[in-house]
């Protein structure tokens, strides 16, 4: 008669132990690739977001009484701001663009008009895809926010 071997020494009883084990490791797995990518789309403060938005509503609703339109164009590494419509406007613009899933490429920056009264803002890389678009003016009265799909030598309207 064979002698039997100690339980650490036969199959069965690691195979039995490694099956939960590799359901523990992958579990840890997902909890550090979930702790370590956070959803930046998500707001901490969403009532008081919701109410801002609101407000945003009325400078969007007197920036269409203005009959303000604005022609946005890309061309290579630049972007072109013309006015085409309600009183003319020679200050600062306040420009910003949200890319729908990536905030690190999110662009805000204040840009003045030129001799032509063109405002141009100078970019490292051509933006394409879809973007939402906020042009606002300098005093915040009025407001144009629009979601575009940009191209590289396209016009755009924004009204």
């Amino acid at each position: 008669m064979s002698e039997q071997q100690p339980w650490y020494k036969q199959f069965w009883p690691w195979f039995l132990i490694i099956l939960p084990l590799c359901a523990v490791v992958a579990s840890f797995t997902t909890l550090k690739i979930a702790l370590s990518n956070s959803d930046s789309l998500v707001a901490e403060d969403y009532y008081k977001e919701g109410k801002a938005i609101n407000m945003d509503l009325s400078k969007v609703k007197y920036a269409k009484q203005l009959g303000m339109q604005w022609q946005l164009e890309q061309n290579n590494h630049e972007l072109l701001f013309t006015q085409h419509g309600g009183p003319a406007y020679q200050a600062a613009l306040k420009v910003e663009f949200y890319h729908p899933t990536i905030a690190e490429k999110d662009i805000k920056t204040t840009v003045t008009a030129d001799a032509n009264h063109v405002y141009r803002i100078t970019l490292p890389d051509v933006l394409t895809g879809a973007w939402e678009v906020r042009l606002e003016g300098f005093d915040g009265k009025w407001r144009i926010h629009q979601r575009v799909e940009l191209k590289d030598n396209v016009q755009l309207w924004l009204n």
